[in-house]
């Protein structure tokens, strides 16, 4: 595959990505029904638990299509890898290339285990510590890579970019904060914590794809 390629691939992995999360969501949420999901009480987590009729912290789980949402935390683990990793290969240098990788992968892992091991306590004694785990490096790394993202120029985006990568990354990280505040609304925060990454990706995507075609139809117009 030629290295031309590598940015346009990754920002449309990118975009990809994150609307096959929101799209497995909907799907997910509803089919859920007795009794009905709420998008501010209940995890994102709560559709990927295959037992019918478990409580978790005053919750009655109960999610039918629960492996379309376990496959999509683990599709979107490794897409959202593999379009960093694009991206980062054309885009950025040195160290901090380095640490988009680092960021990235260990996303990818993160949420490849969070897909795996369900959030409920109805299996193995150790998978909960490890769907717990898995969500907390993959919210906090793709968080962090937005705000390094903003804070970088070599992406080559308007200065609106930069604070609004910047800007959106913090929300992610103090979402993640303040889900303990309240049962009533811990999945709204949690959705804060996740749906900033996937609003960066998108805007993040789009306008390189944007960006990528505006500089292939100059060099197109450019006379021999």
């Amino acid at each position: 595959m030629s290295r031309k390629i590598w940015l346009p691939l990754g920002a449309v992995v990118l975009v990809v990505n994150a609307v096959q999360w929101v799209v497995a969501e909907a799907i997910t949420a509803a089919a859920w029904t007795d009794p009905p999901y709420s998008y501010a009480r209940n995890f994102i987590s709560d559709l990927g638990v295959p037992s019918c009729g478990v409580q978790m912290q005053g919750r009655e789980l109960c999610s039918p299509d629960h492996v379309l949402m376990s496959t999509s935390f683990m599709l979107e683990g490794i897409l959202f890898a593999i379009g960093v990793l694009l991206l980062s290969a054309r885009l950025v240098e040195g160290r901090a290339r380095r640490v988009f990788i680092a960021l990235a992968v260990a996303h990818g892992t993160g949420m490849v285990l969070v897909g795996l091991f369900h959030g409920s306590p109805d299996g193995p004694s150790y998978g909960l510590a490890v769907h717990f785990a898995g969500a907390g490096v993959g919210i906090l790394c793709a968080n962090t890579l937005a705000i390094l993202a903003g804070a970088l120029r070599g992406l080559g985006l308007p200065s609106a970019y930069r604070v609004f990568s910047v800007t959106v990354g913090v929300l992610g990280l103090v979402s993640v904060a303040l889900v303990g505040v309240s049962a009533g609304t811990a999945g709204a925060f949690e959705r804060g914590s996740v749906y900033s990454w996937l609003l960066w990706s998108v805007v993040t995507g789009v306008l390189l794809l944007v960006r990528y075609s505006r500089r292939a139809s100059m060099r197109e117009n450019v006379p021999a």
